[in-house]
This record gives C-alpha cells, sequence and structure tokens, in this order.
C-alpha cells in the first residue's frame, strides 16, 4: 500500500482499520510516481467507430443535460449506414456556441442509427420448458415453488441472438459477433458479460438447460480463439480489459451434470491460452517472503489508459480535478483495470474511499482474483487427466499448489483470520519482485476477504490445520458484514456500489456454498441461514416490482441496492441464477414462510 496509507493503519490486534483520509498532493504525487506510466502501458486500440460514438456521445451530453443521462447507450448504437457518411451528416449539424439543438440530434440519431440493443433480438432457448423434469425437488411450498418457476422462465427474456446485419455488417456495429445465442444479464447491459455468465450457468443448470449453458461456454471461448482472453463483454469497446476468470469453473459445472467430455477436449487448449493471459508479465506481481521464497501472484491491469468508452463522458467529469494529463491517463487506467476486477466501484480500490481519483487498483494484488485463478489451475489440472494428458495435468496440479500456497503465504492474516488483499509498494518501474511486508495487508472489511472459502483454502488436507474453518466461520460472524438480508459487500458507505450496504448475488453465492461444502456442520448451518436472507429479500423485491435486481440493499428484505455510476437495472442474470442455486441446494419446505417479516 502507498506509504502514506500505511503509516495511517493501527495495529489490527487493537483496533479495526478505517479507510484513510485524503493525502496531501505532494504525497499523491509521490503515489504517481511510484505507479507504472500509464503512458507506456499496453494500450490495445480503439476502433474508428468506437472513437465517433464517443463523439456522439459527447454531443447527447452537452444538449441533453446530465439528468437520466446514460453515456453506455450512445456506444451501443448500431449505423444504419456506412460511418464515413453518418461523420459527415454529424459534422454538418447545426450549434450553438458547440451545442446541437436537441430536435436536430434527435433528428440526426433517428435517421442514421437503429435503437440500442436491437442488434441483439429476442429468441427463446430451444431447451427451455415451463418446468423442467426434476426442477427443484427440494423445493415444497407451493408460493416459493410457483415463484421459482417464475424466475425460470425469465430466461426466456434475457435470451438473445445476433440480427443478421451483425454478420453481414460488422463494421455497423460494436457488439462483437458470437457463434451462438446468448444470455444478457439485463437492462443497459446488453450483451454477454464474462463473469455474470458463471452464475447464469448455474441458473441454467438448476432449470436443465444445459445446451443453454454449453452455448454460453462456446462464446466464451470464441473470445479466447480471436483476441487470446475472454473480453469483459461482447463489445469492441471491451477488447482492452478482461473480468474475474470464471470459465473453467463453468465447464467444470456443466461437466459434473453431463459429464460432456467433448466440451472439455474442445475447451482445454484455450483454458491454457487464458491462463498464460493472466499470467503474463501484464497482471504477474511476484512477492517475496522470508527466506528469499518468491510467490507469483496475479493482480487486474486493464491494457488502456483513456476514459472508458461506455462512461467517457463520466470518466472525463471525474479525471478534470486532477491537474496533469500524466495524472489523469493514469486514473483512466485505474478506472479500466477497476472494471476488470467486476467491482467497479469500490473502496477496495482506493487510497482514499471518499475520492475515486485516489484509485490504486493496479498496485493491489486480490485475495480474490489469486483465489479463481488457483481453482483455474485446478480445473486445468483435472480436465487433462480427463482427457489423457498428464504431463500437463501434473504441471498444473503443482502450479496450483505453488499458488495455493501463495495465498496463504501473502493474503491470510492470522490476528483477523481472514485472507486481506495485498499492497505492493513500486520504487521503480524495473523491480523483478517486491519484499512482503505485514503492515501491507488491507486490514479493512470485504466480502472478498472471505472468497477463499469457495476455493477450500481453509481445508484440513492441505495444511493439517482442521481448527481454521472454525475460525474462519467466526470472523465472518463477528465482521459486521452479516446483515438482515444478506452479506454486505464492505463495510463502509461510500456511495459506491460494491459498498455497503450492498449485497451481491456473487459475493453470497462463492461464500454460502464455501460454508456449505466445508464439511462444519456449524459453517453449513450459517450456509443455509444467509441463503434463507437472501432467498426473502429477492422474492420480496420480485413481488414489490415485478422484477429481479442486480443488487440489493441488505439493510431490510426486500430493499433494492442503489448507489454507482448508473441507475439500479433489472433483469437479472446473476440475481436469478444465484436464487435457484440456492434453492436447488437448500430448499424450501411446506412449514417454512417466504416472507420477510417471518
Amino acid at each position: 500500500m502507498p506509504q502514506c496509507v500505511v503509516s495511517s493503519i493501527p495495529n489490527p490486534k487493537t483496533s479495526s482499520y478505517k479507510p484513510p483520509s485524503a493525502p496531501p498532493v505532494v504525497l499523491l504525487l509521490v503515489i504517481a510516481a511510484m505507479l507504472p506510466d500509464a503512458a507506456s502501458a499496453a494500450v490495445v486500440a480503439t476502433t474508428p467507430l468506437v472513437a465517433f460514438l464517443q463523439r456522439l456521445q459527447s454531443a447527447a451530453l452537452a444538449t441533453l443535460g446530465s439528468d437520466g443521462f446514460d453515456p453506455k447507450l450512445y456506444v451501443d448504437l448500431p449505423l444504419k449506414r456506412n460511418l464515413s457518411e453518418v461523420e459527415a451528416a454529424f459534422a454538418a449539424l447545426p450549434n450553438v456556441a458547440g451545442v446541437v439543438p436537441a430536435p436536430e440530434l434527435e433528428r440526426f440519431v433517428d435517421e442514421y442509427f437503429g435503437a440500442a440493443g436491437s442488434d441483439l433480438v429476442q429468441a427463446a432457448p430451444a431447451d427451455f420448458v415451463a418446468e423442467p423434469e426434476g426442477f427443484l425437488p427440494k423445493v415444497k411450498h407451493p408460493k416459493v415453488r410457483a415463484w421459482a418457476l417464475e424466475v425460470h422462465a425469465l430466461w426466456k427474456n434475457l435470451s438473445r441472438r445476433e440480427a443478421d446485419d451483425v454478420k453481414e455488417r460488422p463494421e455497423l456495429h460494436t457488439l462483437l459477433s458470437l457463434p451462438g445465442s446468448v444470455i444478457v444479464p439485463g437492462s443497459r447491459f446488453r450483451e454477454v458479460y464474462y463473469w455474470d455468465s458463471y452464475w447464469s450457468i448455474r441458473g441454467l443448470l438448476a432449470s436443465k438447460m444445459y445446451e443453454t449453458a454449453k452455448e454460453i461456454v462456446r462464446n466464451l471461448l470464441s473470445l479466447i480463439e480471436k483476441y487470446g482472453f475472454v473480453l469483459n463483454g461482447a463489445r469492441a469497446y471491451y477488447t482492452n480489459r478482461s473480468q474475474p476468470p470464471l470459465l473453467s469453473s463453468m465447464i467444470l459445472e456443466i461437466y459434473k451434470k453431463t459429464r460432456d467430455l467433448k466440451l472439455v477436449k474442445q475447451s482445454l487448449p484455450l483454458l491454457l491460452k487464458e491462463h498464460k493471459f493472466w499470467n503474463s508479465e501484464i497482471h504477474k506481481v511476484t512477492i517475496q517472503v522470508a527466506r528469499g521464497k518468491k510467490h507469483s501472484l496475479s493482480r487486474y491491469n486493464a491494457m488502456w489508459n483513456k476514459p472508458r468508452p461506455e462512461s467517457a463522458t463520466t470518466d472525463e467529469e471525474s479525471a478534470s480535478k486532477l491537474s496533469t494529463a500524466a495524472h489523469q491517463k493514469n486514473f483512466y487506467h485505474q478506472l479500466a483495470s477497476t472494471a476488470e476486477s467486476g467491482w467497479d466501484f469500490s473502496s477496495r480500490w482506493m487510497s482514499n474511499s471518499s475520492d475515486l481519483t485516489t484509485l490504486e487498483t493496479t498496485s493491489i494484488i486480490p485475495v480474490d482474483l489469486n483465489a479463481f485463478i488457483y481453482k483455474m489451475e485446478s480445473d486445468i489440472a483435472f480436465f487433462a487427466k480427463l482427457t489423457g494428458d498428464s504431463v500437463t495435468s501434473q504441471s498444473f496440479l503443482a502450479a496450483s499448489k505453488a499458488r495455493r500456497v501463495a495465498i496463504t503465504s501473502i493474503f491470510w492474516n492470522s490476528q483477523k483470520d481472514q485472507w486481506l488483499d495485498y499492497w505492493f509498494i513500486r520504487k521503480s518501474n524495473s523491480e523483478e519482485f517486491y519484499q512482503w511486508e505485514a503492515h501491507h495487508q488491507n486490514h479493512n472489511i470485504f466480502a472478498s476477504n472471505f472468497v477463499p472459502l469457495w476455493i477450500g483454502a481453509y481445508s484440513s488436507d492441505a495444511y493439517k490445520d482442521g481448527p481454521k474453518v472454525e475460525k474462519v466461520l467466526k470472523s465472518l460472524q463477528n465482521s459486521g458484514l452479516l446483515q438482515p438480508a444478506g452479506i454486505a459487500t464492505s463495510l463502509t458507505n461510500t456511495g459506491q456500489q460494491w459498498d455497503f450496504p450492498n449485497g451481491w448475488a456473487p459475493l453470497q453465492h462463492m461464500i454460502v456454498e464455501g460454508l456449505a461444502n466445508s464439511g462444519s456442520e456449524e459453517a453449513r448451518s450459517l450456509a443455509e441461514d444467509i441463503a434463507v436472507r437472501w432467498i426473502r429479500t429477492n422474492y420480496a423485491a420480485y413481488k414489490k416490482t415485478g422484477a429481479m435486481h442486480e443488487k440489493y440493499d441488505v439493510e431490510a428484505c426486500g430493499k433494492i441496492g442503489g448507489g454507482g455510476e448508473y441507475k439500479p437495472q433489472t433483469g437479472f442474470g446473476w440475481s436469478n441464477g444465484v436464487v435457484l442455486a440456492f434453492l436447488e441446494e437448500f430448499g424450501w419446505p411446506h412449514d417454512k414462510e417466504i416472507d420477510c417479516d417471518s
């Protein structure tokens, strides 16, 4: 962690760590000097279409104002005519003091663009049936079962296929062509997203929609074939970053249900390619611990140092308070790198929790990212063994063991009984490794501190330390994260969406599944309690609004989440998936009420 922050961290033995206050400007300059030069960082070139749509986005903001303005809408617009013709018409628009009159802008958009989202058309999945055989056999309560079937039916609403024009005229679209049908998250998220897809697949498997789940995986594999990694999402403006790497986990869950060895064989070479991406120099960081032992871990680090096209006007406004172009470029790099984490945005990545421009994501080695890569390595070892490739299997088994040791050595904090993110100080841009220091762990409490539960990082077979499960359980119970409607993302209410009081389906699922599979009866009991709270809040909000939501406020049952850079969204792929997965695992008996006050 940057030195000006480290000095403000109290001893974890005696007090709780609080988010640091804003450091003096001179110290922020010191921090910037320690960061990699954003100007020299790898940057993926944008496309002429994306660049033009950003100009349209800026013009629309100037004309329409910020109230209710969504910058993403403009970079999702498909063209009706060639770009050169549209650019010429745009240049000819009248303007008053640099502002295009609203009627003229509206006419221009109607004439030259299709509607945002029209490049995908709704298409019912071929394997959808209204009530699948063997659907949620443990759900006995009629009211809960009826609602679960309504959630199951939402897959029809979220299923899309590409419009014919996307393949025929790809230059007119920011949407990237994929080989199969897709499941979108919902609302403004009109395209496929990487890590969302894991929880959509978990729900699809509960819905017995195995072919739809496989199609999602094949789409993501096609992105690796073309780009070398799975993109954040299937848009041209997402080619500069990925998202939490959960593709191997998707394939494993599908294999467990279907025993589809052909899919495993098809996937393995591309998973090796993805693993190489996450362990390339862009992402790899080496930390040296006592006695010279070195551990290689991974961080988020986008290949971008400009405003994110989907949020360009917002990013430019945030960056306007920074005094130099170099600082703005670094800030843009941090914004994109934080978006790669999926946690955009959170005090977890900020040296000053009240100031977004203090994002330091590329100087943080995240607990959860390395848990995901450990799981990827374990999955690859398993898949290689299945396909008879013993050399690859042994190699990745060794890699997974090494990362598991690193996760304990770098992240585990025996005083808090949690795994803590590690901030590393860069003294120069040529360092080969960084010396581990205990006070560089971030003692703030986040739900991510417990994600290693999901990969069994506590298990007695690895560390011969049975009590660790109970210690992590007690730490979670005492953390303040457990709220009436689920697990909070953090303890700090910053107004950012990946902070208190919001709870997110993926975090509920990973922690609950980790507890449930730990072998501890007490942990499983807590897992079921959290799942029940989460199911109830989803049910109550659905009955109140008629929709499933992207996130929830866990302070009260049935309360919808808020905060962040866009309005709360509905749909919603991963929320639907987690509810169905929880109901499949824990069921719902006849005599248990579903209402909030039960």
